[in-house]
């Protein structure tokens, strides 16, 4: 028997109130119906468009957001939440076990703190510690663990370049122990080449902890390179879900394949047999009937305009929500071809 996946949830929705007049305001549906579940010691991928709700289902995970409908629930083996309905005792622990690594590095650090003081700020809210020298040891440790000098704890953060101050957020979030880290645009603000070594870094932290990883990102190709399974997301809804060599060799949905199609290809001379992606997602405000993704799909017809499609197996592990999936072609050669592989 499988161990149960580390979060698991089930018509998983999320509104905000927004105002509509003076003084109206009516639920803006962020997210709408996520049934997903995410496997413990992995890497699991969110990828979609700006706007899609990533960073909302990230947030909702950790309790940073209302969760307006739906389940959700936690376990890591040792301890189990209901998110749901949590309690502020079992909050503050789940806390302990659950971390954010922000998307600017720049911005998610005080210039007033050192990189000790920082590093060492969630062990003295959380009491994790009992000394000084206890919170000294654990920071030291976390820090060579992310490729940090001890002369650099003693400095502020504008000493640092991108890359070094993403490497001190990581230890922050990691200092605690968790086993549930959400990574949201982690490498998005930074240059390629420090992308690489950040995401080197994450890989290897996670294979030594066995801790979960959520990575949010709307590059494929990094996704690609670091995640064992990866859930599409489109307009507050997974579109599709995989692991990761089957999503990427085998896109079924429309929207998968379109994203997949408009990653640049060296190769000028390339067919591409899945069209790009035509005209903007549309806002949650005004939200489509029936299939969300009908507006820019080139195979609409009409049961698409009408009726909302239900997730379907495809595979085992592969799943995906899609009237026509059966009736178009994978576009595996012609969107994958030149594609980093998951290894």
């Amino acid at each position: 028997m499988s161990e149960a996946p580390i979060i698991s949830v089930r018509n998983f929705s999320v509104d905000f109130m927004i105002s509509t007049g003076l003084i109206r305001k009516s639920p803006l549906r962020a997210l709408k119906g996520i049934d997903l579940d995410i496997p413990r010691s992995c890497f699991f991928g969110l990828v979609g468009e700006s706007g899609s709700g990533k960073t909302t289902f990230g947030r909702a995970l950790l309790r940073a957001a209302p969760i307006t409908e739906g389940t959700a629930h936690y376990n890591d083996g040792e301890l189990e939440y209901d998110l749901t309905n949590i309690q502020p005792d079992d909050l503050r622990e789940y806390r302990k076990r659950a971390q954010l690594i922000f998307q600017d590095p720049y911005a998610a650090l005080s210039p007033r703190m050192t990189v000790r003081d920082i590093i060492a700020e969630p062990l003295k809210v959380m009491k994790l510690t009992s000394s000084r020298a206890e919170t000294d040891e654990k920071v030291r440790e976390i820090a060579k663990a992310c490729r940090l000098n001890v002369e650099h704890l003693r400095r502020f953060p504008h000493a640092f370049s991108g890359g070094q101050r993403q490497r001190i957020s990581i230890a922050r979030a990691l200092v605690s122990n968790p086993r549930f880290v959400v990574a949201d645009e982690a490498v998005a603000a930074l240059d390629v080449s420090i992308q690489a070594d950040i995401l080197n870094l994450m890989k290897r932290i996670q294979n030594e902890t066995q801790a979960t990883f959520l990575f949010i990102s709307h590059d494929l190709s990094v996704i690609a390179q670091v995640c064992d399974f990866v859930a599409v997301m489109y307009l507050g809804q997974i579109v599709e879900t995989a692991p990761a060599d089957k999503l990427f060799f085998e896109p079924a949905h429309p929207y998968t394949q379109a994203l997949l199609a408009a990653i640049p290809d060296l190769d000028t001379d390339a067919k591409r047999i899945a069209p790009k992606l035509q005209g903007e997602i549309p806002s949650p405000t005004n939200r489509p009937s029936g299939c969300a993704f009908h507006t820019r799909c080139p195979y609409t017809i009409d049961i698409c305009r009408s009726e909302e499609p239900k997730m379907e197996s495809k595979s085992d592990g592969h799943k995906l929500v899609c009237h026509r999936w059966k009736d178009l072609p994978i576009a595996a050669e012609s969107v994958t071809e030149g594609t980093p592989t998951h290894d």
